[in-house]
């Protein structure tokens, strides 16, 4: 019998078993977790909206897993206007009072203080540099830095590149940016491809890599 003739139930059980199957990072273990494993993580992102998204979500990560962050996600996405900066730059005391109480996010004062100072922040990068990608991506020169790491173990907390960036970020009046977090937003944000050599996902985002590019003048 082909595929093609099976049952619909039978095609998706194969799907997912098909899925499943696939070599990964040994990261990810929920439904969740490889969904994001499989179509976000590593991928170069330009769009700076995306960017404050992780860089606001990485920050509230300290301390706990990526897997609870991924839980409350949308959760973030709805108490935070869909992670607009300019919105977040102008939260004050009544609204971070209601954030405090938002069982949906992660509830933590001085993350979600640094998540308001963090947009201001954010939005005075874009107006010196023209957007936030432009200054971050300088830190890689640019282009996404591909390693070929075969064990997770082999996988770094930090990196020069990251500790560069925390420096340079703090010094900007970024808050809850030290190196560990930044390295782990290189990762989301594609500019460092972690993905283990053994992964479907590695060669995939090298070869779509291969000619991606932020132009040297879009860094100037």
């Amino acid at each position: 019998m082909s595929p093609n003739s099976a049952k619909p139930k039978e095609r998706l059980k194969n799907t997912a078993a098909t899925h499943r199957a696939r070599k990964r990072c040994s990261w990810p273990e929920s439904e969740l977790a490889l969904a994001y494993h499989d179509r976000e993580w590593g991928v170069p992102l330009k769009d700076d909206r995306k960017l404050f998204e992780f860089l606001v979500l990485d920050a509230m990560q300290a301390g706990l897993s990526w897997e609870i962050i991924l839980r409350k996600r949308e959760g973030f996405r709805a108490a935070f206007d869909d992670f607009d900066p300019v919105k977040i730059a102008a939260y004050g005391p009544e609204k971070i009072k209601a954030l405090l109480a938002d069982p949906g996010i992660v509830r933590n004062r001085l993350k979600i203080e640094s998540s308001v100072s963090n947009a201001r922040a954010f939005l005075a990068v874009q107006k010196e540099f023209g957007s936030f990608a432009n200054y971050i991506w300088q830190f890689v020169g640019g282009k996404p830095l591909v390693n070929r790491r075969r064990h997770h173990k082999q996988i770094p907390p930090r990196s020069k590149e990251s500790d560069a960036m925390s420096k340079a970020l703090k010094k900007r009046g970024f808050r809850f940016v030290g190196s560990t977090i930044c390295y782990a937003f290189m990762q989301a944000a594609g500019m460092v491809n972690d993905h283990l050599t053994a992964c479907f996902r590695h060669p995939e985002l090298v070869k779509s890599m291969s000619r991606w590019r932020i132009r040297h003048s879009e860094l100037e």
